[in-house]
C-alpha cells in the first residue's frame, strides 16, 4: 500500500500541484504543549526542488506553525486526493520561517501571487516523501477559493496587519515566540 520515495519526482510534483488543499502539522518540544494541524489552500504551495518545498504563510488568527518551526523546525505537510484515485502524500522535513526582512524572502516571494496577508514563507528541506492509500478519504467537489482572508487583509492594510500581528501573532497558544516584526 504505502511507499516511500527518494525525492519528489515529476509525476508526484504534477499530482501535488493539482491539489486544492494541504495540511501542515507541527509540534512544540514540550509534551504539555499543543500539537498543531492547519489547513492551507489557495495558490500558496511551491515545489522548489526534488527535496525542497515552500508555502506562503498568510496572516491568521494564530501563529502556531511559525512558533513551532522557530523552536524546532519539525514539520509534515500532508496532501489528500479528494477527487480521482485515492492517495495521501506526506512530506516530512526540517523547516524554517523566512520573514520579509530576510534576503531569501525577496528571492522566493516572486514565485507566489501577490496576496495582501502574506507574513512569511515556510521553507522545508524534505527528508522523507511517502504516500499511503487514502481509501477512506471521501470525495469532495472543489467549488472555488474563498476570498475572505484577502478581503480582511486588504481592509486592514499594511499598518493594520502589522498591528494585528503584534497583538495576535506575537506568541503561540503555549507562549512560544511567534511572529517577529520584519
Amino acid at each position: 500500500m504505502g511507499k516511500t520515495f527518494e525525492s519528489i519526482g515529476p509525476e508526484l510534483q504534477d499530482w501535488l500541484v493539482r491539489q486544492k488543499i494541504f495540511f501542515v502539522a507541527t509540534a512544540p518540544l514540550s509534551l504539555n504543549a499543543h500539537i498543531n494541524c492547519s489547513p492551507k489552500g489557495g495558490d500558496t504551495f511551491r515545489i522548489l526542488g526534488e527535496r525542497d518545498v515552500a508555502y506562503l504563510d498568510l496572516t491568521g488568527s494564530g501563529i502556531e506553525t511559525a512558533a513551532h518551526v522557530q523552536e524546532n523546525g519539525r514539520i509534515v505537510i500532508m496532501f489528500c486526493a479528494f477527487e480521482g484515485p485515492p492517495k495521501i502524500v506526506r512530506l516530512h522535513g526540517a523547516s524554517r520561517v523566512i520573514y520579509p526582512d530576510q534576503p531569501e524572502f525577496s528571492e522566493v516571494i516572486g514565485l507566489f501571487p501577490d496576496l495582501p496577508g502574506a507574513r512569511a514563507i515556510i521553507r522545508v528541506a524534505v527528508s522523507r516523501v511517502s504516500d499511503s492509500c487514502g481509501y477512506a478519504v471521501p470525495f469532495f467537489d472543489y467549488v472555488g477559493d474563498r476570498d475572505t482572508l484577502d478581503k480582511w487583509a486588504t481592509a486592514k492594510g499594511p499598518e493594520g496587519l502589522l498591528a494585528y500581528r503584534g497583538q495576535k501573532n506575537r506568541v503561540s497558544i503555549d507562549g512560544i515566540a511567534g511572529y517577529r516584526d520584519a
